[in-house]
């Protein structure tokens, strides 16, 4: 930990924080977060997506697409910041749809950012993804590699960080664009997980098989040049990306100045290692079919050192993909319906 990162506790914001988007899977986990560390804390969410099962924090059910209910959220609450989770996510999606992707990423962020200027609330933490990076050029990633999309959706989410860093240089607002790798797994204190539909993300859908829900988990593509054949991803704690996104906020509170870096553990799993440890963790077969590659899928996506470990002091305390695995195994376990199971 650099010398910077210790000058100020970094893992203590200050209060009160609006979290739009905060009934989804990652910033549910923030929320909580958050309230352990004695922070208040508001949730701004449509609910479309996300569930209001999985937050005890106040909620105002309203759109980003609605000025007003933004206007009135940041009135009722007085926010001392923002931390934004809000966006559509689905690569395949933005492709065969991308106007959605234009007008709920961008549209509705700038709506966003125009209601947090008139209300002077100036702090902004912002969910990015890796996805604004494209087809790696080198791996491990490193934070200053270039950012070349090849989807919409890393094409929006790319478009929020460049409208975040114009509105801080013309109107001094402070952002962190934090761009992710991989989230998985569920809070370690229990209660609240990941419950996406429809589901995408591999270690989920294995959980399913294991739950008897799906027959098989599907592998797109065994002859890749990795050391099994199969695609190798960089897989982050939930909870980590949580305590990362808090430092982030007493980062800009501290007035450190703005922030962009990649969130990552540095440590690659293949698809298959992924299924074998499920298979160990949950005691069940977990059936695997090989099918074919599936179209832009690249080899290797693992995070390289990252600006989060020197300017925040940040470090991944589950680096363990078994960690990850486990800890969603008891939510899934104890929500095989999700939080429609209670």
């Amino acid at each position: 930990m650099t010398s910077e990162a210790n000058s100020i506790d970094l893992t203590q914001p200050q209060g009160p924080v609006l979290v739009v988007g905060g009934a989804g899977y990652i910033g549910s986990h923030c929320v909580a977060l958050l309230q352990r560390r004695g922070v208040e804390v508001a949730v701004f969410d449509d609910l479309s997506t996300g569930h209001a099962e999985a937050i005890s924090a106040p909620l105002v059910v309203g759109s980003l697409g609605d000025r007003e209910a933004i206007a009135a959220a940041l009135e009722a609450h007085r926010p001392s910041a923002v931390i934004h989770f809000a966006a559509k996510c689905y690569v395949g999606e933005s492709v065969t749809d991308p106007a959605i992707y234009y007008r709920e990423n961008v549209h509705y962020t700038w709506n966003l950012l125009e209601e947090m200027r008139a209300a002077s609330v100036s702090d902004i933490v912002f969910s990015s993804t890796c996805a604004t990076y494209g087809e790696p050029r080198e791996v491990p990633i490193p934070d200053d590699h270039p950012q070349d999309p090849i989807n919409p959706y890393g094409r929006t989410k790319l478009h929020m960080e460049h409208m975040m860093r114009d509105y801080s240089r013309a109107y001094g607002m402070r952002y962190a664009a934090l761009r992710y790798f991989n989230a998985a797994g569920a809070a370690t204190a229990g209660g609240i997980g990941e419950d996406h539909s429809p589901e995408t993300h591999l270690i989920p859908l294995v959980l399913e098989v294991a739950l008897g829900q799906r027959e098989k988990i599907m592998v797109f593509g065994d002859d890749y040049e990795t050391r099994d054949g199969t695609c190798i991803r960089d897989y982050i704690h939930v909870d980590d990306l949580g305590d990362a996104h808090l430092r982030a906020l007493a980062h800009l509170q501290a007035g450190r100045g703005d922030l962009e870096c990649h969130l990552g553990t540095g440590n690659g799993f293949t698809v298959m290692e992924i299924i074998e440890a499920a298979r160990e963790i949950t005691g069940q077969a977990i059936p695997a079919e090989v099918v074919a590659r599936r179209e832009g899928d690249p080899a290797m996506l693992v995070a390289g050192g990252s600006r989060a470990f020197d300017v925040l002091g940040w470090r991944p305390a589950r680096g363990d993909v078994r960690d990850v695995i486990r800890d969603a195994w008891a939510f899934h376990s104890a929500h095989p319906s999700g939080y429609a199971a209670g």
